[in-house]
């Protein structure tokens, strides 16, 4: 188990709205909550990294955290990670499933996203361990 990084933004989406949270409680199905609770297994947590608000932010876009629709923000770039790795975050042990693909939402943010993160976007991961994350919590790689 390797120490990669800590959470630095909590979100989910309820139907009234994307909302930050200081802690997310998270099973199998997903997070608590969230609209997409029990909805697609595989793309049950959305992870981005500092980075991609960093890469938009050197190209003169000014999105705010929260505006990829992520649920972890992170100050660890884990794109490059295969499915089927696994994090520990909290007492919550996620598999990375997929990348995220890029959606028409971006292009309310700024119309050049969606090219601009098209590889640097985040990753979808499903719940293998329930439990709470919170921010700041470390994220550890499990071998």
């Amino acid at each position: 188990m390797t120490k990669i990084g800590n959470t630095f933004s909590l979100f989910y989406s309820p139907v009234s709205g994307r909302t930050l949270a200081t802690e997310l409680l998270l099973d199998e199905k997903g997070i608590d909550k969230d609209k997409h609770y029990n909805k697609n297994i595989d793309r049950s947590v959305l992870i981005a990294s500092v980075e991609s608000y960093t890469l938009a932010k050197n190209n003169d876009i000014n999105a705010p955290y929260g505006a990829l629709g992520e649920n972890l923000l992170i100050d660890y770039n884990p794109y490059h990670l295969p499915s089927g790795s696994r994090l520990k975050i909290g007492d919550v042990t996620l598999e990375i499933t997929q990348h995220c693909t890029l959606c028409k939402s971006l292009v309310k943010v700024d119309a050049k996203l969606p090219k601009l993160l098209k590889n640097d976007r985040g990753i979808f991961a499903k719940v293998i361990e329930s439990g709470k994350i919170k921010e700041g919590d470390d994220i550890y790689l499990l071998g």
